[in-house]
């Protein structure tokens, strides 16, 4: 399942990047009351999402096999995971429909209704998990469903609160008919957000294959499955740390296109100190409360895997994962909420490269170097709490180079 992720997170990338270009124009659209452009980007959206969708299954049908072949040369690692893997790239339509239908929300102001559909398949996805891999004994299958299966239900959810809501966005089918300029506008703004997306899945991808520089081969598995439920626990901060980062886009370009440079420096100072504020809460939740969080997300653990890992071990490495590893989440959040503001002031290139130092460049010689210890187990972690650190340091000064030039334009 670990070595699966990259692609599940591809797969999400891609949506929310698709998704972030629809939103933009979406609004801008309906802020302009032309009421038959929104409905033809909407429409557009749906095609891509159905064009993107055919991507996945045919990787799912042809290509999942060897790509788990790629990861891991384990026959019985390979067999699970091209069955996880197949599963979830060929139900992707939720995963990828929800993020579009979840914009149509978000643009016409309807974000309690997304996050409502969106919550309704997480719980979904918590329930069948146990249900699947703890009653059923499903394994790593039962894990693919659940997951995929929380995912339809809340595209299901947005797609009826969207036609039962959103009468200024007509859903006609021939509004559907795709158009060049609509999608190349849609991807010139969200080729950015899929990057900075996408490059979770390569750091995680990369990740896994410095653990095959440790020389012993239980350590090595005992590491790849730690990680693998740690990266998911973390993606519950950095979900927190995006969603903040979204907002700050929206804000900040109101006010910096409405020239208003008082209220620009509200936002980013109360911006920053707000995600700070998020970050510390859950990262002192995380170190408080890493016993239980990391039994929640290791249900789907065997009690000892094929290869002699005990589900006890994995467990008390991840316990020590979040001991550490959270001590960065702080300067996550300055780097995220620092993108999103650059992202507001119109500037493309500055948040791809924080999120290229920060998932990428100071991740790797960390990450080789201290897997080549004898406490890989406890020192690793700490490649990311150096990597969050020196990111935040490029992104304030990132910020007071954007946001200097930004105010003299006023």
């Amino acid at each position: 399942m670990t070595a699966a992720f990259p692609v599940q997170i591809l797969i999400i990338a891609v949506g929310v990047g698709t998704g972030v270009g629809i939103n933009a124009l979406l609004s801008g659209k309906l802020g302009e009351k032309d009421n038959k452009t929104a409905s033809r980007v909407a429409g557009n959206g749906i095609f891509l999402a159905m064009v993107i969708y055919m991507v996945f299954l045919m990787f799912g049908l042809f290509l999942a096999k060897p790509y788990m072949q790629l990861m891991s040369g384990d026959p019985i690692v390979v067999s699970m995971g091209t069955e996880y893997l197949r599963i979830c790239c060929c139900f992707s339509m939720g995963a990828v429909g929800f993020t579009v239908y979840e914009r149509f929300l978000q643009a016409t102001g309807k974000t309690v209704h997304s996050m409502a559909a969106q919550i309704a398949g997480a719980v979904c996805n918590i329930i069948l998990d146990y249900v699947f891999v703890m009653v059923f004994g499903w394994g790593a299958a039962g894990a693919a469903w659940a997951t995929v299966i929380g995912q339809i239900l809340s595209l299901f959810a947005a797609m009826a609160l969207h036609y039962r809501l959103n009468k200024e966005i007509d859903g006609s089918f021939h509004f559907i008919k795709p158009s060049g300029k609509i999608i190349r506008t849609i991807y010139k703004i969200g080729v950015p957000a899929a990057i900075m997306q996408a490059l979770l899945a390569v750091m995680m991808f990369v990740v896994l294959q410095i653990f095959k520089v440790i020389d012993d081969g239980t350590t090595m598995i005992l590491m790849i499955n730690t990680y693998g439920i740690y990266y998911k626990i973390m993606q519950t901060a950095l979900f927190a740390g995006f969603g903040l980062s979204n907002t700050l886009i929206t804000i900040v370009s109101y006010n910096y296109g409405r020239q208003d440079k008082q209220r620009l420096k509200q936002v980013i100072r109360f911006g920053i100190v707000n995600s700070v504020i998020v970050a510390a809460v859950i990262m002192l939740l995380f170190q408080v409360f890493a016993a239980p969080i990391s039994d929640l997300f290791g249900l789907s653990l065997p009690e000892q895997s094929a290869d002699g890992i005990r589900k006890e071990d994995i467990l008390s490495t991840c316990e020590t994962a979040m001991h550490i590893a959270t001590l960065g989440y702080i300067f996550m959040s300055i780097s995220v909420s620092v993108q999103g503001i650059l992202q507001g002031f119109r500037n493309i290139y500055k948040p791809i490269v924080i999120s290229l130092l920060r998932l990428i460049v100071f991740v790797v010689p960390f990450a080789v170097l201290f897997c080549m210890s004898k406490y890989v187990t406890t020192i690793f972690w700490l490649t990311f709490v150096i990597a969050e650190m020196l990111t935040a340091g490029v992104a304030l000064f990132f910020l007071k180079d954007s946001t200097q030039k930004a105010f003299i334009t006023l």
